[in-house]
């Protein structure tokens, strides 16, 4: 197991989801494909393999940037394959960067910020599989200047208040209400 791996591994293990119950098993399941599946890095490796994502917030944490993907045509946070890399949280910082533009993002925890499994449907030659996401959170520095990548059609700031009433994912939209109870309690108890 590369160290990468073993890291994973343990921090899978020792995260704390007494107050995210739902993410239990998504844990369970990480850990059994990261102790079955030599190749869960890569995206060749059906039917599921690890992904790496980052929600982006705004320096003073009021604000996340959502990405219109051009391929899923969804609202989603930044992401995508690890191609082979076992750090998952550099995959996550990569990803961010490329897809976001946005230079000298600070990752909030080394932590993951949410576990998530989801199914993406048969592309091309691909069957349908599973996506192992491990997402964390990326701040961006103030007046952060952001560019779109041909991955997107669009990048758009949304304050919690905007995307209440948007078809999200079930996912992001537990993501996004979870760094919304965060922030919420950061900006009254100082």
């Amino acid at each position: 197991m590369g160290t990468d791996r073993t890291e994973l591994r343990n921090t899978l293990q020792t995260l704390d989801l007494s107050s995210r119950p739902e993410e239990e098993s998504c844990r369970q399941r990480m850990l059994e494909l990261l102790d079955t599946r030599s190749d869960c890095f890569r995206r060749e490796a059906f039917p599921a393999h690890f992904t790496g994502s980052a929600l982006v917030v705004s320096a003073e944490g009021s604000k996340v940037l959502l990405h219109h993907h051009r391929k899923l045509d969804r609202w989603l946070q930044f992401g995508g394959h690890c191609d082979g890399e076992e750090n998952v949280l550099s995959v996550a910082r990569r990803e961010a960067l490329e897809e976001s533009g946005i230079d000298g993002l600070v990752v909030a925890s080394v932590r993951p910020f949410d576990l998530d499994i989801h199914e993406i449907p048969a592309h091309g030659h691909e069957p349908v599989h599973f996506h192992y996401d491990v997402r964390y959170v990326l701040i961006a520095p103030e007046a952060a200047e952001t560019k779109t990548s041909p991955e997107s059609k669009e990048l758009r700031w949304f304050t919690f208040g905007d995307l209440h009433d948007w078809d999200l994912d079930p996912g992001l939209r537990r993501l996004v209400g979870k760094w919304n109870a965060l922030a919420t309690r950061r900006i009254h108890h100082g």
